[in-house]
């Protein structure tokens, strides 16, 4: 891949197959198959060139593969899907729909291939299909998800999750962690990161200038004066003071049955949710299958689908690209905005 753009402005945009087992593949090749996604960017497959022909195949569409080696451009051409095969051999026998150890490790080779690509500016953004925890664990890689494996792959500290959907955009204080463990990792510090976080996505990528953070408390009615839960007094709402001492416009600790609602209608332009399912349950409710998954605090443009791996329609041809096609809209966008500032090649 040259480092060099010619005289076309879309952005190059990496597309990292995801889990080859599951239906990262299926969404790609039909997202590719959409006029609009060409017009938006210049897509670069990161993934298994033999599963992406099957792939093709299976579904019938009028997609030709291309393999594209570490010095050609993309040039974002219909009917054309390039791909950057980075495994050393083909990927030999898998159950499309099963956790397999040799699709895990596939699915961190492609990812690794992005971020090598990213930071020598040969793309100018990630776009990240599913992979599955179980599979990559299996195949060595000790990573709860994305997000801990990119941070750890650009050495970057102070990374976090913040998932877009309809009106909301919410970043997560603890994400992958069972209930009973959560409530000891919320600590001041960790609430203010992802406030921190919360500011700079806000204010960096969607140019707010004083943007207004809504923070969700933990227990019902917000603790109730600690009938409930101190959580909030004793963690959120430090951290909701510190923050608002560096400048940052946040709230202190609300209910969340009534904090999201008003986020949706212009309230609060971002949200800093407790855990994993306090954000997605409403996120979803809203937005479900549109999703996109923003990592912020990474030193390149990473966007991802909201979903996994769904094993239990792999191969099926019915998996939705709706996410997917947000995510290529969402990375376009950021990077063409970056490129105003100046900010990428």
């Amino acid at each position: 891949m040259s480092a060099r753009r010619a005289v076309d402005r879309r952005p190059y945009l990496g597309l990292t197959m995801g889990d080859p087992a599951g239906i990262g593949p299926e969404v790609i090749v039909k997202a590719l198959a959409r006029p609009e996604v060409l017009r938006l960017c210049r897509p670069l497959i990161i993934g298994s060139r033999s599963v992406l022909e099957r792939t093709i195949r299976a579904l019938r569409l009028p997609l030709q593969v291309r393999e594209v080696t570490a010095h050609e451009t993309v040039l974002g051409r219909r009917g054309e899907a390039p791909v950057l095969d980075p495994l050393e051999k083909p990927l030999g026998r898998f159950t499309v729909g099963k956790v397999g150890q040799q699709t895990g490790a596939a699915s961190v080779a492609f990812i690794q291939m992005a971020v090598k690509l990213a930071e020598s500016n040969c793309i100018d953004a990630m776009v990240t299909g599913p992979i599955n925890k179980e599979a990559i664990n299996k195949a060595g890689y000790n990573y709860p998800g994305h997000t801990e494996l990119l941070a750890d792959l650009t050495h970057s500290d102070d990374v976090g999750m913040m998932i877009l959907g309809g009106p909301l955009k919410i970043m997560f204080v603890t994400t992958h962690v069972a209930l009973r463990d959560m409530p000891d990792q919320l600590t001041p510090a960790r609430i203010g990161k992802a406030i921190r976080l919360a500011d700079l996505a806000l204010r960096d990528y969607f140019g707010l200038a004083k943007p207004r953070i809504g923070v969700a408390a933990l227990n019902p009615h917000a603790g109730e004066g600690g009938l409930f839960g101190d959580e909030e007094r004793t963690a959120i709402l430090p951290a909701s003071r510190r923050a608002r001492a560096l400048g940052i416009e946040v709230s202190d600790p609300l209910p969340a049955d009534t904090l999201f609602g008003k986020a949706a209608r212009g309230g609060y332009d971002g949200i800093v949710a407790m855990y994993h399912d306090q954000g997605l349950i409403p996120l979803k409710l809203v937005a479900f299958g549109t999703c996109v998954n923003l990592t912020v605090g990474l030193p390149i443009i990473r966007t991802s689908v909201d979903h996994g791996t769904a094993f239990d329609i792999a191969g099926k041809g019915v998996a939705d690209p709706g996410s997917l096609i947000e995510a290529i809209k969402l990375a376009a966008r950021l990077t063409n905005n970056q490129m105003k500032k100046g900010r990428t090649r």
